[in-house]
């Protein structure tokens, strides 16, 4: 399938996830989260998950993160719709958050953490498949920042679904995951 069909599809699947249900997938993608290795990350760029589309609760896996990494640095994305550009923006306990024209919430100011720097990525997704490519929402912002960072970064996203076979208009720009993390099992590319 494309990724306009698989796009649709995703949003509908995660729509029919009741508000009982996503807190027990969450949980559970917490335990496989908690599975993985990371006593090299020093910064993590997330992002604020938007509850008007089921997205996992990646607040649940930085709070881990900052509690086995006591000097871990959080930053989150501030984007730029008229260019489809974003930048990472170093966050705090001080950090105020606006959501913008999206419905995304953002730090309203805050200092930019050069894309190099950054040691892991949690990016999200709809689905993807069994080679860590994946199907966002349409408007590659991650793909273009993932190409501005080290070969090394580490790219996990969060999935309630398991990876599908292929996403058949794949293209050279996009960037696969090195983790899917799912409610079973986390899958690795």
């Amino acid at each position: 399938m494309t990724k306009k069909e698989l796009r649709r599809i995703y949003k509908e699947k995660r729509n029919t996830i009741s508000s009982k249900e996503k807190l027990k997938l969450d949980d559970l993608l917490l335990i496989r989260f908690q599975q993985l290795y990371f006593e090299d990350v020093k910064i993590l760029f997330t992002y604020w998950p938007k509850t008007d589309v089921q997205e996992p609760n990646t607040h649940l896996f930085s709070g881990y993160l900052r509690h086995i990494i006591p000097l871990l640095q959080i930053a989150y994305p501030v984007t730029d719709f008229l260019t489809c550009t974003m930048h990472a923006v170093f966050i705090n306990e001080e950090t105020v958050y606006h959501t913008n024209s999206y419905g995304i919430n953002e730090p309203k100011e805050g200092s930019v953490v050069t894309p190099h720097n950054i040691d892991l990525v949690f990016v999200p997704f709809l689905v993807c498949d069994v080679n860590g490519y994946r199907v966002g929402y349409g408007k590659g912002f991650y793909d273009r920042y993932l190409a501005q960072c080290r070969e090394d970064i580490i790219k996990i996203g969060f999935s309630y679904f398991e990876p599908i076979e292929k996403i058949e208009d794949r293209n050279s720009f996009d960037v696969p995951l090195n983790y899917c993390v799912t409610p079973e099992k986390v899958y690795e590319f």
